[in-house]
């Protein structure tokens, strides 16, 4: 069974050393939703928010929270990222799913360490800013299903969600 990386052989909490990894091109890609009312979803697809285009602002807010994830996540490393991509899909209300904004974002660098945490925290960060933009028609919003589905590079190689 593997161990936890980020407690020295002491129990304490420590950045993991990865000075002696080769850089690798990687390759994260996470993905995430918002479920809203079927009228909240209208107003973002059609553009109609009081605040703006919703989508337009979450992708940037998403992009800033793949650039600050070290700041906000304390034993992550700070990287230099060559590519963050925000995607956003508006699904309507079917008989398996709530009406909901899909979240897909892709982080790549070139570097010594991964870029998971740098995905999904763009993907939460877009989810909360569209959160903030629609809440006040809507404060009954839920953001579910963020996930990992996919990373490449590194010596671990690659991981594909099931």
């Amino acid at each position: 069974m593997s161990t936890f990386t980020h407690f020295d052989t002491t129990g304490q909490a420590h950045m993991v050393d990865v000075a002696s990894k080769p850089a690798t091109h990687r390759i994260a890609i996470a993905s995430g939703r918002i479920q809203m009312l079927p009228a909240t979803l209208a107003l973002i697809a059609e553009g109609n928010a009081k605040k703006g285009d919703v989508l337009g602002i979450a992708r940037i807010a998403g992009i800033q929270g793949a650039k600050r994830t070290s700041d906000l996540i304390p034993l992550c490393h700070p990287i230099a990222l060559t590519r963050v991509a925000m995607d956003f899909a508006v699904v309507a209300e079917s008989a398996t799913h709530a009406a909901h904004v899909h979240c897909q974002a892709t982080a790549e660098t070139v570097g010594p360490t991964g870029v998971e945490m740098e995905a999904l925290t763009a993907v939460q960060v877009a989810l909360l800013t569209i959160y903030d933009m629609c809440k006040a028609v809507d404060r009954g919003m839920t953001i579910t299903d963020v996930k990992l589905l996919e990373k490449h590079g590194g010596k671990s190689g690659s991981f594909v969600a099931g």
